[in-house]
């Protein structure tokens, strides 16, 4: 399949699957935590396709790269916040283990998409 828009990348598609999982979670946090903890969840998730959709669509392949890093970075993020609304019981550990599964996954996923993009660079593509 031929790669037409970020939209066809099976990374942003998981991304955004993860992104709808977070939201729905982070309704049952305290009212308190609103714009504290679960907003930090939410823009962490948000970045993870938002920064792959931005990348696929600039110019360069080392934009692309530089943009899959930082959603790579927003992912750590993610699961560190995941890890702290575990530790103040605001999720239970079958909540943990379906999304830092789906990380893993967006992970690995992201890390295929950097070593590809990189060898395109070596290589002297653009996109």
């Amino acid at each position: 399949m031929t790669i037409q828009s970020y939209r066809d990348l099976e990374v942003w598609q998981k991304a955004m699957e993860l992104v709808v999982e977070c939201y729905q979670i982070t309704k049952s946090f305290p009212k308190n935590e609103v714009f504290g903890l679960a907003g930090q969840l939410q823009r962490a998730a948000v970045s993870i396709p938002a920064n792959i959709a931005e990348g696929r669509a600039r110019q360069h392949t080392k934009e692309f790269i530089q943009h899959a890093s930082i959603a790579y970075g927003s992912l750590a993020e993610l699961e560190t916040h995941i890890q702290i609304a575990e530790r103040l019981n605001y999720i239970d550990k079958s909540q943990v283990d379906s999304l830092m599964g789906k990380a893993t996954v967006i992970g690995r996923m992201l890390n295929g998409l950097r070593k590809s993009l990189g060898k395109k660079e070596v290589g002297g593509g653009t996109k």
